[in-house]
């Protein structure tokens, strides 16, 4: 029986940016879960901090250039990828001038929000899709990490359901208490807009945009939800459970993988062994 393939999208991880826990899951889950046995593909912004030089990242150029519009705009869409040698499995990494060269990550050096983290979450989530694509591989579970990614289960079950890719893929999010500090754009539903998605898949969406509203979205189109902070907003937690999807609370993490495996099989239905 062939493998599972789980996407792992993230916002950080280490060490291509500073340890905290989200960057420290997105490199320890995915090494985790690849050793036992699934296939794994994982993506993270390319941060403005990232020293290429020193982790030795370089443009992918056959799946680089394609453009994605944003508000009427072309954003070149930049692909690049590095190696971990140690646990032999590659990242990849979205790229782009304007939203992630020469800055910081979520919020500048003065601790400010940046005004276009909507938009750049918008190019990143539609970044990694796109790019799945081009490389001709189907996940069975995605698996999202940070608010970066919370629009990828939106996207995924309104925008790319019937591309083959991501037909039949089941999608997970996790909630932790790292987050921004103001709202996003007033118009960042209108900028979210793409192909069928219409104006009632995007309710959760209040203005203004908080980090709560953006996690309900994100729950909302969602198989299941992951508590990946001891504290998180409770109000996103008891709104994942009224859904009756999966939910599976706070684990430490020497036992994530072991309950996100689990997790796994249950989405996917099933129970045989891999």
């Amino acid at each position: 029986m062939s493998a599972k393939k789980v996407l792992f999208i993230t916002q950080e991880i280490t060490p291509y940016v500073p340890e905290s826990e989200m960057s420290l899951m997105g490199q320890n889950l995915p090494q985790a879960i690849q050793e036992k046995g699934y296939e794994i593909r994982t993506f993270m912004p390319k941060w403005g901090i990232i020293n290429e030089r020193r982790n030795q990242l370089h443009e992918v150029i056959r799946l680089s250039g394609m453009n994605i519009i944003i508000d009427d705009t072309d954003h070149p869409l930049i692909i690049k990828v590095a190696s971990i040698q140690a646990a032999r499995r590659q990242v990849y990494f979205i790229d782009n001038d304007d939203y992630f060269q020469h800055r910081q990550m979520t919020f500048d050096e003065k601790g400010n929000d940046y005004e276009d983290n909507g938009e750049r979450a918008i190019f990143y989530a539609r970044g990694v899709l796109e790019t799945v694509k081009k490389l001709r591989w189907c996940p069975d579970v995605i698996h999202c990490h940070g608010w970066m990614t919370a629009l990828v289960p939106l996207y995924v079950k309104k925008a790319y359901y019937d591309e083959p890719s991501f037909r039949d893929s089941k999608v997970v999010y996790s909630v932790y208490n790292e987050g921004f500090k103001s709202t996003l754009a007033p118009d960042f539903a209108n900028q979210v807009s793409f192909k069928e998605i219409k104006k009632n898949d995007l309710n959760m969406i209040k203005t203004p945009v908080d980090l709560e509203n953006l996690d309900k979205l994100a729950v909302t189109y969602s198989d299941a939800v992951v508590q990946n902070s001891e504290t998180v907003n409770q109000k996103v937690m008891d709104y994942a459970h009224s859904l009756n999807i999966p939910v599976m609370d706070y684990r430490q993490p020497d036992a994530l993988a072991d309950a996100c495996d689990t997790l796994y099989e249950k989405i996917l239905g099933n129970t045989e062994n891999k």
